[in-house]
């Protein structure tokens, strides 16, 4: 391991483009932290990192049904994919998905010597700390369903808008048939139009991008070059990197 660092670790398979994905966003982190700190870019300075790509059973659909012990939750195999980051020595772990924050006062009951990261908490604080008021958020029907950012945004101060029912209907046409099925330009199609439309409506807003399927899906999309974008998978790859090099939540190096 490298001095001063302590190992980290991802709990991907939401799907796995994301955690592949959020991988990225964390070693861009990490090199970020070292020009901080003056340091030399080197692939001997990044810190000891473990990715875990574990086939999990639908969050969105989970939430819906009322079989919350039934063989398709979530928990179990995060659960377990969790001790083995944890075997590891993964001393901080960030989930790349959303929706699976749902379940993460569980999982971080079970692994207390684990500290779990917060997406929407680590977003809340970071907007509010930039002066934000209100926000828009884009995510699946599950994340709407827990109230999983509005609570965060609460907390920080802020407030949030959200799509119409069909508009939400349109982002989850833009995950599953879009991004998750490799269908990209569809996925754009569908996530430029409900960003759009939120931007219509409520001005100059930052919309938060709060499904890792989302930023995949409007990658370099000119309909929403002008918006005010803010991915949660890379400030939380961001407070994931700060872990790594010793440093807390909310501070720059």
């Amino acid at each position: 391991m490298v001095a001063g660092t302590q190992v980290v670790g991802i709990l991907g398979g939401m799907g796995p483009a994301a955690g592949a994905d959020f991988v990225r966003l964390f070693v861009q982190a990490c090199a970020q932290q070292m020009r901080a700190r003056g340091e030399l870019v080197r692939d001997q300075s990044f810190p000891e990192h473990w990715l875990a790509q574990v086939p999990v059973p639908d969050r969105t659909d989970a939430l819906a049904s009322a079989d919350r012990n039934g063989a398709h939750q979530p928990l179990e195999p995060m659960l377990q994919a969790l001790g083995r980051l944890a075997a590891l020595g993964s001393r901080a772990v960030a989930i790349a998905c959303n929706t699976a924050h749902a379940w993460h006062a569980s999982l971080q009951e079970r692994f207390p010597q684990v500290e779990l990261l917060h997406m929407a908490r680590e977003t809340a604080q970071q907007l509010a700390g930039q002066g934000a008021t209100s926000v828009a958020l884009m995510a699946t029907e599950g994340t709407y369903r827990v109230r999983l950012y509005e609570q965060a945004l609460a907390e920080a101060g802020l407030g949030c808008h959200v799509p119409l029912a069909d508009e939400r209907q349109t982002i989850m046409r833009g995950i599953f048939d879009g991004v998750k099925a490799g269908n990209m330009s569809l996925a754009e199609q569908c996530f430029s139009e409900v960003a759009l439309r939120l931007a219509e409506r409520h001005g100059p807003v930052t919309i938060i991008m709060g499904c890792t399927e989302v930023p995949l899906g409007l990658q370099g999309s000119a309909a929403v070059a002008g918006l005010d974008l803010v991915d949660p998978a890379q400030v939380l790859a961001a407070a994931l990197a700060r872990r790594a090099y010793g440093a807390r939540s909310g501070s720059g190096t």
